[in-house]
């Protein structure tokens, strides 16, 4: 950049010579350059001789001398105020308060030596001085990679490339469901879509894990279409519960923290800046195409600095790769009942002695109304206990349980209805709260 700030320094002087009765306005639009720009190097060229060559070059802001020492007595007083604090002051002073008393000292008023004016200064006194301690460097203690094809995460990504629908889905109009595993940093497997929704990313998952089996636990955010809207339901989602009853372990990352789902954003990263920021797609047929050239180039291709992979490709640094546990055939669309041992719900029972519990009334009694209970759910049973304090109330039969287990197919379609309802149910408290508001 120097070289073409020199050029263009050049290209003033010699234009202010031949064009003297331009105005600063038309000589910032001959060199396409502010009008700030152009007086300051005017008046620095006016001030030179005219063939002065030291002058087009940039002034550097550096010191050119060392900045004057901090006068001995200045020192000891900075240090007297941390240790002591002036004028009742019941806190340990910082860089900012002690220049508010240096300014305040007699002595060193009296005396006239300079005071610094820069809390930096102050700091660097009481660091040198042993009043700040040095903070520990943190070892770092890289994290165990999990076995190879155990541990999953997935995530959305808008193919932002793709224009949404003036007159329908602006936002999100073509998303890919992207999966990454831990272990080896391998793009696991990948579906784009423009109607990703509860119930579509469910029969997405049911696919992912019919063709590549189970892993031992599935990292996800909160995203609505994995854990459901905010508020609507007490129980665990019709996704989160589909990969429950098929034993797989899911993990949802707290809001903001997107370093716990960080394979897969790395993975979003490349994938953006690589494929989508260079290949453009502008349909759903280009994205899909696009997406799936990209997964077999980095798979088999891109070399991955991730520590596992060792700057090869992951099925270069893991050619042979364990075979994953498939889907069972007959599913239990029950066992995630397990999941809320430690769950306790509390309700106020209605006046006419009922309580809500994840959209489904129970009857307690009317001699409760306006009371307050707690609510479990005993999982080897089924019910649905009511306490109050130590006495139970009431044990009710847990509404809405399979009681047989189902076909893997069949299980799908009946997650997949319930991934529709829960939409419905999410709309409608959205629409209620908006007329509420």
């Amino acid at each position: 950049m120097e070289e073409v700030w020199y050029a263009d320094r050049a290209r003033l002087r010699g234009l202010a010579r031949a064009r003297a009765d331009y105005t600063v306005a038309e000589y910032a639009q001959a060199l396409g350059r502010s009008a700030s720009w152009v007086k300051k190097w005017l008046r620095r060229l006016g001030q030179a001789p005219r063939d002065d060559e030291a002058v087009l070059h940039s002034r550097s802001r550096a010191r050119k001398r060392p900045p004057p020492a901090v006068a001995p007595p200045v020192v000891d007083r900075i240090l007297e105020i941390r240790d002591a604090p002036p004028e009742h002051l019941r806190r340990v002073p910082g860089p900012r308060t002690i220049l508010y008393f240096l300014q305040r000292d007699p002595t060193l008023a009296a005396a006239g030596v300079p005071l610094p004016r820069s809390t930096a200064t102050v700091w660097a006194i009481l660091r040198r001085h042993g009043r700040i301690a040095r903070r520990r460097p943190r070892p770092h203690e890289p994290l165990d990679p999990p076995p190879p094809l155990t541990s999953w995460q997935l995530d959305f990504k808008d193919v932002t490339t793709v224009p949404g629908d003036p007159e329908g889905k602006r936002g999100h109009a073509v998303e890919a469901l992207n999966c990454v595993d831990c272990g080896t940093s391998l793009l696991v497997w990948t579906q784009v879509r423009a109607d990703f929704t509860e119930e579509t990313a469910l029969a997405a998952v049911a696919e992912l894990v019919q063709e590549h089996g189970l892993p031992e636990e599935l990292t996800i955010d909160r995203d609505p279409r994995f854990v459901g809207a905010p508020g609507t339901r007490d129980f665990p989602s019709p996704f989160v519960r589909f990969l429950t009853c098929l034993g797989v372990t899911v993990r949802v990352t707290p809001p903001d923290r997107p370093d716990l789902n960080a394979y897969v954003e790395r993975y979003h990263g490349t994938y953006n800046r690589e494929c989508l920021q260079v290949d453009r797609p502008a349909t759903l047929e280009q994205a899909r195409e696009v997406t799936v050239a990209f997964r077999e180039h980095y798979n088999r291709e891109r070399p991955n600095q991730a520590l596992t992979c060792g700057n090869r490709p992951p099925l270069v640094a893991f050619p042979a790769l364990p075979p994953r546990p498939p889907v069972p055939a007959e599913v239990d669309p029950d066992a995630w009942l397990s999941a809320l041992a430690d769950r306790r719900y509390p309700r106020k029972v209605t006046a006419g002695g009922l309580l809500r519990l994840d959209n489904e009334r129970y009857f307690v009694g009317r001699r409760w109304a306006g009371q307050r209970v707690t609510v479990a759910v005993d999982a080897a049973a089924g019910d649905v206990v009511v306490r109050q304090g130590e006495a139970v109330l009431k044990r009710l039969r847990l509404r809405g349980l399979r009681g047989q287990r189902l076909p893997f197919e069949r299980y799908v379609e009946v997650m997949g209805q319930e991934a529709v309802t829960q939409a419905r149910r999410a709309r409608w408290a959205a629409l209620a709260r908006a007329a509420a508001a």
